[in-house]
């Protein structure tokens, strides 16, 4: 980038996953989308819309599961190429999440096409591509709009052995919790938002597939997951926890941070969606922390780890999986 290049954070109102609507908002729109019972399809459906998964998964024939997703956000960053690997990261991140492997992705691309130069669309594009070659996932054409507000991300589909699959319903109890990635995305992003800092910590986090520790999950048999993305660590822990049946509890003194990030949220630079999160997971939890600890756990991230019912060698365990508390899913010291 240059004096003279756009600062893509510029055109969004928000950024990354912190521009998610609100989950309880967002449930309440899709409540009520029940499919016919009695129409035929191809497949048998094996995740859906009920617990709000990180995709969906249909069993093909034995052994053979498609999952599908899509995700797509504002600028996160300023440099189009790094935004790019962002949101195809992220994008991938759901089949991971899934325990699958993306096999082809669409490029869904809006642009203000008559106010940022074609050139930095680009970059973006060429961003997700590097991202995905990293993947060995295909990238095969997509759709753009013109829109006056800039965003980027894919739709994908991927493969996995429907016997194996992560699913966020599948949480049992005296089972440890283990987090992939540090958190603190969210209030680095808003800050970078703000004042122009770069953090190249938080860009190399959000840049990292989640496929090795995916794979991993796999082969040693871990069942239960979700990858922590808009809805914070809070926010996916409770809809693991609710979808399960269980209490989710959480040592916050083992959660792993990136530098700066609890600075940031005491500067101020807290996105309104990790606000949300939180104003959400409160009459569900128990939570024994300070408030900035408590905003840091709801943070909004972009491109997060996964959170896995199981251990994972070289990654945290950041609490266990109890028996259900009374209503509370979340348990929080």
């Amino acid at each position: 980038m240059t004096a003279t290049t756009p600062r893509l954070t510029g055109y969004a109102h928000g950024g990354g996953c912190a521009c998610k609507i609100p989950p309880g908002e967002l449930e309440d729109v899709v409540r009520g989308l029940t499919p016919s019972p009695t129409t035929e399809r191809a497949g048998e459906l094996l995740v859906g819309l009920e617990d709000g998964d990180d995709a969906a998964a249909v069993r093909i024939r034995d052994g053979l599961a498609l999952i599908a997703t899509t995700d797509f956000f504002t600028p996160v960053v300023d440099d189009p190429y790094d935004w790019g690997r962002i949101a195809a990261a992220n994008a991938l991140s759901d089949v991971y999440a899934m325990g699958g492997r993306p096999v082809i992705a669409l490029n869904l691309l809006c642009w203000p096409r008559e106010v940022l130069p074609y050139d930095l669309a680009a970059e973006v594009l060429r961003g997700g591509l590097a991202v995905a070659d990293l993947a060995g996932c295909h990238v095969a054409g997509g759709h753009s709009v013109d829109d006056p507000e800039p965003k980027y991300g894919m739709a994908v589909t991927g493969t996995a052995d429907p016997d194996q699959l992560i699913r966020n319903d599948a949480a049992r109890p005296g089972t440890p919790l283990t987090l992939t990635k540090p958190l603190g995305l969210g209030v680095l992003n808003n800050r970078h938002k703000a004042t122009g800092e770069a953090f190249d910590e938080a860009i190399a986090v959000m840049t990292t597939l989640n496929a090795e520790v995916s794979r991993a999950a796999v082969a040693a048999g871990i069942r239960a997951g979700t990858d922590i993305t808009g809805f914070g660590l809070l926010g996916h822990a409770h809809k693991m926890a609710r979808a399960s049946g269980v209490t989710a509890v959480i040592d916050s003194s083992a959660v792993p941070f990136l530098g700066g990030a609890r600075e940031a949220a005491r500067d101020g630079y807290v996105p309104g969606g990790s606000r949300r999160n939180l104003d959400w997971v409160r009459p569900h939890a128990r939570l024994d922390v300070d408030d900035v600890t408590a905003l840091l756990l709801a943070d909004a991230q972009t491109s997060g780890g996964l959170l896995l019912a199981g251990e994972i060698p070289g990654h945290p365990v950041i609490g266990e999986i109890v028996a259900a508390e009374d209503g509370t899913t979340l348990r929080v010291s």
